[in-house]
């Protein structure tokens, strides 16, 4: 009896470890976003484009057709504190398969120069990609959550 309580109120720990991992996300579970782009009150064509990766809410824009990256990222509620803005591609569809474009971001805030920042097209997607500290910290909690069951099993192992 005593090892089924044992057992029953280790299988909460654990689970309750893994959930928190879990609801902790800031991200936003909307899956389409509008953006007019206009304060005049025109018609503008839209496209529909994707961000994923390192920014606050990603998913799927619809943009009037003349947006830029910075528009998008910004719309997406700006980058995480985990964004690597060195390594941001987009991957663009075009007749002979998808072409993967790199953008240079932190290059741009340190020049200005707004040749770097290019106008998004139909069917986009934009990667945002991490830092190695995020990839290192999702690794860290990875292998807390294998040594706890590990563990567990270890004191149940033990009780026999």
């Amino acid at each position: 009896m005593k090892k089924m309580i044992f057992a029953v109120v280790l299988f909460m720990i654990i689970s309750s470890a893994f959930a928190q991992g879990a609801s902790m996300s800031s991200y936003n579970t909307g899956s389409v976003y509008l953006y007019s782009g206009s304060l005049t009150g025109s018609e503008q064509l839209k496209i529909k484009t994707y961000i994923w990766g390192q920014v606050k809410n990603p998913g799927l824009y619809i943009v009037p057709d003349n947006t830029d990256i910075l528009t998008l990222i910004s719309s997406a509620g700006g980058p995480t504190e985990n964004a690597k803005l060195s390594k941001i591609r987009i991957i663009r569809p075009t007749a002979e398969g998808e072409k993967i474009k790199w953008v240079q971001l932190k290059e741009y805030m340190e020049t200005g120069n707004e040749d770097l920042i290019p106008i998004l097209q139909p069917g986009d997607t934009v990667i945002v990609s991490g830092t190695i500290y995020y990839a290192f910290q999702k690794m860290a909690k990875f292998l807390s959550n294998v040594a706890i069951v590990l563990s567990v099993y270890t004191a149940i192992a033990n009780l026999k």
